[in-house]
């Protein structure tokens, strides 16, 4: 079973123990845009380099948005046998949520799922129009992308945000970065 810990529970320890391993599985553009001091980025989208920075030897606290992608970065490293880890509740934004501090940057991009919301929305009205105006069939792109926000939000898990993480306006370089201490 997974362990987690309460932001507020987290905190605590991270201002107590200066040896915490914490490790923020978002995106670049997210991670430059806020982040928790001293953590090191490890992207869920680059899963097989990004683990590679994760000190196998401490005990691993993982950090997502709201808890989805640290769970899924998580499964992953227990398929490669580490299983000393951490979920954080809710994530940065309960973290932010309970007032405790972030390092900020402005950012021109728009968030993950600001884009995901864009783009299903866009697919959904082509579908419709092109239906319309040459195919009766075009409907079912509208029903694709229906069915996969069902899909998201019954399981947690976007592929169009994983995928639209991918996209080279996501890929950002990392400004700073804390790796092993």
């Amino acid at each position: 079973m997974t362990q987690t810990i309460n932001v507020q529970d987290f905190k605590n320890l991270f201002e107590t123990d200066s040896s915490i391993q914490l490790v923020d599985v978002r995106e670049a553009f997210e991670y430059n845009s806020e982040k928790i001091k001293k953590s090191l980025f490890a992207p869920l989208s680059s899963f097989k380099n990004s683990h590679e920075g994760i000190d196998k030897s401490r005990h691993a606290y993982l950090l997502c948005k709201s808890g989805s992608r640290a769970t899924q970065y998580g499964n992953k490293l227990t398929e490669t046998g580490f299983n000393d880890y951490t979920i954080i509740e809710g994530g940065i934004t309960a973290w932010l949520s309970a007032g405790f501090e972030v390092e900020k940057k402005a950012s021109n991009l728009w968030s993950l799922e600001r884009q995901v919301r864009v783009a299903a929305g866009s697919l959904v009205v082509l579908g419709v129009v092109l239906s319309m105006l040459v195919n009766i069939n075009f409907m079912f792109l509208s029903g694709f992308v229906g069915v996969g926000l069902v899909f998201a939000g019954i399981t947690d898990t976007c592929g169009m945000g994983l995928f639209l993480a991918r996209m080279p306006w996501n890929k950002e370089t990392v400004t700073t970065c804390t790796i092993k201490t």
